[in-house]
């Protein structure tokens, strides 16, 4: 799915009511009063209803008869979704539940990169490989700043996903970008990053020898990085997380 323009009131009344449910602001279970919404924000009615048809194809609120529209339960939302996982990072980068997010992500990253890598390498094209090579230089790039490293790293691992040839895998880099770019906003912005070139050529140079294994390890060891990384700039992980994975 394409994730959602922010444009506009109409843009700007969805985003606002999406931070709100996340955040249990505006708690499950809760029926909106939608007259009082409308005044609050400043916005129509008609431009409100539309704003929450957006959520409702989000599975975050539904319209009863009798009861009016209400917030559903967090295990009817599409967390999956590109625009839900933003909106659930738009609250700042510290929180618990923000930490929580990114590590679950990060077991996500750890049961597809992997798997997908070694199809990379096996069906890489000239043009795969020209266009990783473009992303890894200008990963290397400091004149950018974090932006251009978020922007590179997502690049990257966004041609590793088409490389596969694979539709479906290809559709998951909004899955993976949406943690990725928030992970890497934390680390490019602090001192403790390590370099992340070497960890990308070598899953690279890999992908060029079409070695679907090397690749995989090359894979692993990045995410491992990514780990530490993350651990560097919020400390040490908690025991209770011990082995969940990568990020």
């Amino acid at each position: 799915m394409t994730p959602y323009a922010r444009r506009g009131v109409h843009g700007q009344t969805v985003e606002t009511l999406a931070r709100r449910v996340l955040s249990g602001e505006i708690p499950e279970g809760a029926t909106l009063d939608l007259v009082a919404l409308q005044g609050e924000l400043d916005v129509s009615l008609t431009a409100l209803r539309e704003s929450l048809k957006v959520l409702a194809a989000k599975g975050m609120v539904d319209a009863r008869q009798k009861r009016g529209t209400f917030v559903r339960a967090r295990s009817d939302w599409n967390l999956l979704d590109a625009d839900v996982l933003r909106w659930q990072f738009a609250g700042g980068t510290g929180s618990g539940t923000d930490l929580r997010l990114l590590r679950n992500l990060g077991e996500v990253r750890g049961i597809i990169e992997p798997a997908a890598v070694r199809l990379a390498a096996e069906r890489r094209t000239g043009t795969d490989l020209d266009a990783l090579e473009a992303a890894l230089t200008a990963m290397g790039e400091q004149e950018g700043g974090a932006a251009h490293a978020v922007e590179a790293d997502l690049a990257f691992h966004r041609t590793l996903l088409a490389a596969t040839h694979n539709e479906l895998l290809e559709r998951m880099e909004m899955v993976i970008e949406s943690g990725l770019a928030h992970r890497d906003e934390i680390v490019h912005s602090s001192l403790y990053g390590e370099d992340p070139v070497p960890s990308h050529r070598a899953v690279l140079d890999a992908v060029r020898d079409q070695d679907p294994a090397a690749a995989e390890r090359a894979m692993r060891a990045l995410l491992d990085q990514a780990v530490r990384d993350l651990d560097r700039v919020h400390g040490s992980r908690p025991a209770a997380d011990e082995g969940t994975g990568a990020l």
